[in-house]
């Protein structure tokens, strides 16, 4: 965790200066900065009528063929999403950022030291997003390559983590390149720590099928 110190607010009264142009904008738009060209979207700038799985704070959207792991606790607060095609897997977070100022450039360092310490090299590639960090890391399996891209938002940060073929060949991204491009976050209101994940949660339906399946395996009560 970390903290940015700030200046103090100025506070000035309607009538001592005519708004600018970029004021008016900015009130306009609710302070985003201009919508992207492709996602992870804020909530109020998302393309409409998307068919989207619902996580709370992030919402994926459907691909057929694409395979969603969710890990939750048992109030159904979401811990981890994987989603896996073929060969390839991409892992999910999103955190908490402040409004007018990235964090990836941070985290991305941080990652990287924290793989030095373990002995692992990671370098630094140019993507579709900016900068993303490249490395090779030992697994049971034996050396998998992976690849961590990050997006800054208002007040919010994706992070993605690339395995299998997509994190070393970034042109086999496939429709995983899509998921990513078309989530959707969804920021509360709520003053949160910055880096702290946002809340999700798994869907109704999941939820119910979890519910079902414990129960399957705790064996039904008898009547």
């Amino acid at each position: 965790m970390f903290s940015r110190k700030r200046g103090e607010a100025k506070h000035v009264r309607a009538a001592d200066a005519p708004p600018s142009k970029a004021l008016a904008d900015s009130l306009a738009s609710d302070g985003l900065p201009p919508a992207p060209e492709f996602g992870p979207w804020d909530v109020k700038q998302a393309p409409r009528g998307v068919q989207l799985l619902d996580l709370g704070s992030l919402r994926i959207p459907a691909i057929e063929g694409v395979e969603v792991r969710v890990q939750a606790n048992p109030d159904g607060g979401v811990e981890q999403i994987v989603l896996v095609d073929g060969e390839s897997a991409l892992q999910l977070g999103v955190f908490a950022a402040p409004k007018t100022e990235g964090i990836w450039g941070e985290v991305r360092a941080e990652i990287a030291g924290a793989m030095a310490a373990d002995g692992v090299s990671a370098r630094e590639v140019e993507g579709r997003y900016g900068v993303e960090l490249l490395a090779r890391v030992n697994t049971p399996e034996g050396p998998a390559d992976v690849r961590f891209v990050g997006v800054d938002g208002p007040r919010w940060m994706v992070r993605a983590l690339y395995q299998g073929a997509a994190a070393s060949d970034p042109s086999r991204e496939g429709v995983l390149g899509d998921v990513l491009s078309g989530l959707v976050v969804v920021r509360d209101n709520e003053p949160r720590p910055v880096r702290e994940p946002l809340p999700m949660r798994l869907p109704r339906e999941m939820a119910e099928q979890g519910q079902a399946a414990q129960q399957a395996a705790n064996g039904s009560p008898q009547e």
